[in-house]
């Protein structure tokens, strides 16, 4: 396989790995490009490489910044401005990990405490409450356990990883 066919099968695998899990294709075919550009990329670039529009560029470049997965540089001299990703993949890990959990878990930690207040005194309103109980348990466990992998340095995390494989 030559480059340019291993440069296209990784962006277009890991736009379909990350739509898997529910984020935008074109934003992680737009980390892809910039994951393993040697240089920083203007927006007109992106554009042209992945055959997106302007707007669909800039929103995907911007989103991308909100995750802090890209940033923007500017070369003195010149008006463009130049983006690249963040190639340290416990920082890119870490970054998509407080992302998603601002945006998922977080606030359904806080549907569940409102739902276990629910009050019943039948079958039906017993077994409601058992299971948003553990759904809330299991839910506030998988909290503290990110909380302390993105407190983590990657030294710590891959210490424990390897030790689970063990």
């Amino acid at each position: 396989m030559d480059f340019k066919e291993g440069k296209e099968k990784f962006i277009e695998s890991w736009g379909k790995m990350a739509s898997d899990w529910g984020i935008n294709r074109t934003m992680a075919q737009v980390h892809a490009l910039l994951l393993i550009a040697p240089d920083a990329l203007t927006a007109d670039e992106v554009m042209a490489e992945l055959n997106i529009s302007r707007g669909n560029a800039n929103m995907t470049l911007r989103a991308l910044m909100d995750w802090g997965l890209v940033h923007k540089q500017l070369k003195s001299g010149e008006r463009k401005e130049y983006f690249f990703a963040e190639k340290d993949m416990w920082v890119v890990v870490r970054q998509i990990i407080i992302h998603r959990k601002k945006r998922e878990l977080e606030p359904m930690l806080k549907v569940l405490e409102e739902l276990s207040t629910v009050k019943g005194v039948d079958l039906e309103s017993e077994t409601f409450s058992r299971v948003i109980s553990d759904i809330k348990l299991f839910s506030n466990k998988a909290n503290q356990t990110l909380d302390v992998l993105t407190r983590s340095d990657s030294n710590w995390f891959t210490n424990v990883f390897l030790r689970f494989l063990k």
